[in-house]
């Protein structure tokens, strides 16, 4: 059993305090010239990763993929310079980036195209991804979206590798959740990206009754909700027996979040700012250790 880098495969138990969906490095062509959505500085990602390193962090789980820019070359070059493990993602965000690249392909030949990512690596780069990812859009999900649900399905019984999501505002996670049940795709490698957006703790309840995992994923954007609310949600999954399904991050895409390009809050806060809160709301050393090292290693292991 292995975990798929950007520099190659690791042990499972070396990966270490993991967020497990940043972006590091890339854009969205769907953005135009927004600035703020541009991350295209190799050393202000250097500068980042340096700042997490040192607050404990190892492992970054980067999510910008084919139709937001992804950069194997780059993200390689960034591990090795900070010797944070990067482990990169292949798939496709929604419709809105996607469509021009998968409108015209069948679900087989875009499955065909995600394993040769992760077991042979992006176009002729050798530099595998370690994971698959898929989304949808607000409270639909497209012809084209569904193609790639189902590719990235396929992907992952045939790699064994985790489907993360991308939910728009924590929307259609219980029909993403079908369409991979559908192909077959154990729950235990299924991640659904972004539920804080919609904190409705009876949805969540009913999503991690399926078996999957919950991205919380959101952390410091009191923009979407509070992180109180976060906090509480998650310890409240604990108390009920799910706490193991809990994925941690903070979704950083914006220069203006990231202490690099001169924002805030960098990708020191979940670990300085979060781990403090939670263990005041209650949560163990255990209970961390969950969070942040287990669960990241039990989701990312081929």
């Amino acid at each position: 059993m292995v975990i798929r880098t950007v520099r190659g495969d690791i042990a499972p138990e070396s990966l270490g305090v993991t967020y497990m969906h940043e972006h590091l490095y890339g854009f969205s062509p769907t953005e135009g010239s927004d600035l703020d959505l541009t991350l295209n500085s190799e050393a202000a990602a250097t500068y980042e990763l340096l700042l997490f390193k040192g607050a404990g962090g190892r492992a970054i789980v980067e999510m910008s993929p084919q139709d937001y820019s992804r950069n194997p070359q780059v993200l390689k070059r960034l591990s090795e310079t900070t010797g944070v493990h990067v482990i990169m993602v292949t798939g496709y965000i929604k419709a809105a980036s996607a469509d021009k690249f998968v409108e015209n392909k069948s679900v087989n030949n875009l499955s065909d195209e995600l394993v040769k990512d992760i077991e042979e690596g992006v176009n002729d780069t050798g530099i595998k991804a370690g994971l698959l990812k898929a989304g949808s859009s607000l409270n639909r999900i497209s012809h084209n979206e569904e193609k790639i649900l189902r590719a990235a399905a396929r992907a992952q019984r045939e790699t064994e590798a985790l489907i993360s999501t991308h939910t728009e505002a924590g929307t259609m996670a219980l029909e993403q959740i079908a369409i991979f049940k559908e192909e077959g795709v154990p729950p235990e490698k299924i991640l659904i990206g972004h539920l804080d957006r919609k904190l409705d703790y009876d949805y969540h309840l009913e999503i991690a009754k399926t078996g999957v995992s919950l991205g919380y994923d959101q952390f410091s954007k009191e923009k979407y909700a509070p992180d109180f609310k976060r906090t509480e949600f998650i310890c409240k999954l604990f108390k009920e027996g799910y706490g193991g399904q809990i994925a941690i991050s903070g979704d950083l895409a914006r220069r203006s979040d990231l202490t690099s390009y001169g924002g805030g809050p960098g990708y020191t806060f979940l670990l300085w700012r979060i781990i403090p809160w939670l263990k005041k709301s209650g949560l163990t050393e255990e209970d961390i250790e969950t969070l942040f090292i287990k669960t990241p290693r039990r989701l990312l292991t081929l």
